[in-house]
């Protein structure tokens, strides 16, 4: 995240995450960054639906499309992004390596990445598998996938 906080510096913006399968490792990997406070907003870890619901995911998103999707992930990345004022807003939601009976999908296994750019009105996504590894070594290498969109949602010219 390094680069991440860097670029954001550099151009003055500031970042929020809501984050459920990652419990708040993407803050915390921001956050670990040497002047992070100037651009980190906020942050939510919302692993329950109830939490989702109450920091503005709508209820019938998850009951059309499942909790687990990329139709939660934008309202994620675009909700915490309007909640903080913030210039960014990263919404991630997934399953890793475990079976939610509470939340039944077709595919399991599936995280979803969506970045919100409040001044473009634009979304950069990224749908990945988590890997046969420990729970933290899967959190790490979504960390860095979100790192890769962000710069790359960082670089992009109006």
């Amino acid at each position: 995240m390094r680069e991440v906080v860097e670029e954001l510096i550099r151009v003055q913006k500031t970042i929020s995450t809501m984050e459920s399968c990652t419990g708040g490792g993407i803050a915390n990997a921001i956050t670990n960054v040497e002047g992070a406070s100037s651009v980190i907003s906020f942050s939510a870890v919302t692993y329950s639906n109830e939490f989702k619901i109450k920091m503005g995911v709508n209820k019938d998103t998850i009951d059309k499309h499942s909790v687990y999707s990329m139709e939660v992930a934008r309202e994620m990345s675009k909700n915490i992004c309007a909640f903080s004022n913030s210039d960014y807003g990263i919404g991630i939601t997934g399953q890793i390596n475990r079976i939610d009976q509470a939340n039944i999908v077709d595919n399991s296994n599936k995280i979803y990445i969506s970045i919100y750019d409040r001044k473009l009105n634009k979304y950069y996504e990224k749908i990945l598998i988590s890997l046969e590894m420990s729970r933290s070594d899967n959190k790490e290498y979504i960390i860095n996938e979100i790192s890769k969109v962000m710069i790359s949602a960082l670089k992009t010219k109006i």
